[in-house]
């Protein structure tokens, strides 16, 4: 029985060719490539915004904190149903995470959590679009504006997703970031992107992406006189985005419209061979709005009559590979252990945790890839 793996990332020849180039023309790391990727995703954006791409969306989140003046003493509030990287990055700039649950309905922040949850301290709110559905994201706005919040959207989830209309990344939040890891929805391998309308964030996530250098690497060696000179201004980090990198993401970016459309057919066709079984689909965008179907995230109904993880095990026993979104940090040792917290302080994401698992959605399934996975969860809830 052949093995149907949970992702495989959808690379051709365009992706290929360009890597190629990257490699015959010496410039492998930080260069021309990279900063076409930057204009090119500026471009799909709509322009009016600065894109600033980078080794990882964790490094976008970090830079994007750093530039706006997170530090000892804030605290910043997010979701327990997150990967951990949303709340590390608090915890990176000597801030303190502020764990909040989920709306049922949404599976992302619950906004009138984020208010109760709002405390002197509190400076900035990351907000976590989830599985590729926008989070309500009018009213975390006008949460942060109402007591003078900061806002960075964790968009790893969510390229193309739009909110009220509008593309996410173009919202009025402060930064938005995307992630291209190997799984999303768009990949370059390992990679991100900071999008913000502000300049003078960008300028200073350009700088602190590399070392803290005043002049990018691209500019240093070309042959611009004085061309070896440089100063650091700030002590930076090592997160710069490399050609070969960007060179897949220039052709990746391309096919974003496309990759999403056929994640979008691949999620009805789920939608209609799952109605009727003892299953909770996910849930959809708001009506007018796109979802970037990065997951397609089920939960078992309590007359399933099995529990979540014995049914992983039936899955993978008949070939199909599954994963869980999220192990709320809220159980993980370090979160748990360092503030005091508890499944009874986020029911709904502990409840949807017991009973949610992921199947397989990527756009090198076939349609008859996903009928067998139907199939297997047919005979997986027997």
């Amino acid at each position: 029985m052949k093995f149907l793996p949970f992702a495989l990332p959808d690379i051709g020849e365009d992706e290929i060719a360009e890597v190629v180039d990257s490699l015959r023309s010496g410039w492998v790391t930080t260069g021309p490539k990279a900063k076409r990727f930057e204009q090119d995703f500026v471009e799909f954006m709509g322009g009016g915004v600065e894109a600033v791409a980078v080794n990882s969306a964790t490094a976008g989140l970090h830079l994007a904190l750093e530039a706006i003046g997170i530090g000892p003493g804030d605290e910043v509030i997010t979701t327990t149903h997150t990967f951990t990287a949303t709340a590390e990055v608090i915890r990176y700039m000597g801030a303190d995470p502020v764990f909040v649950d989920v709306s049922a309905g949404t599976l992302c922040i619950d906004p009138d959590a984020v208010v109760r949850a709002i405390t002197p301290r509190t400076r900035a709110i990351i907000p976590v679009h989830f599985g590729g559905r926008a989070v309500d994201m009018s009213a975390i706005l006008a949460i942060a504006r109402q007591h003078g919040l900061r806002v960075v959207e964790d968009a790893a989830h969510a390229l193309p997703t739009t909110c009220g209309g509008k593309l996410v990344g173009t919202l009025e939040s402060d930064v938005t970031v995307f992630s291209f890891y190997a799984n999303k929805t768009i990949t370059t391998g390992e990679g991100g992107m900071l999008v913000t309308r502000d300049p003078a964030i960008a300028a200073r996530a350009r700088i602190m992406r590399l070392h803290g250098i005043n002049r990018d690497a691209f500019d240093r060696f070309t042959a611009t006189a004085p061309s070896w000179y440089y100063e650091i201004v700030a002590p930076g980090f090592k997160y710069n985005l490399t050609d070969i990198a960007a060179s897949l993401g220039i052709h990746q970016l391309r096919k974003a419209n496309a990759f999403r459309q056929r994640r979008a057919e691949i999620a009805a066709r789920y939608d209609v061979a799952l109605a009727g079984l003892p299953i909770i689909c996910p849930p959809h965008a708001e009506n007018g709005d796109c979802h970037s179907w990065h997951l397609y995230v089920i939960q078992l109904a309590d007359e399933a009559g099995v529990s979540r993880d014995a049914f992983i095990e039936r899955m993978f026993a008949q070939g199909i590979g599954m994963s869980v979104h999220y192990i709320p940090l809220h159980l993980h040792p370090y979160w748990r252990d360092t503030y005091k917290l508890s499944p009874e302080m986020f029911p709904v994401s502990q409840r949807v945790y017991e009973r949610t698992c992921s199947l397989p959605l990527y756009t090198r399934m076939t349609n008859a890839d996903v009928d067998r996975v139907v199939d297997a969860v047919r005979v997986a809830l027997a």
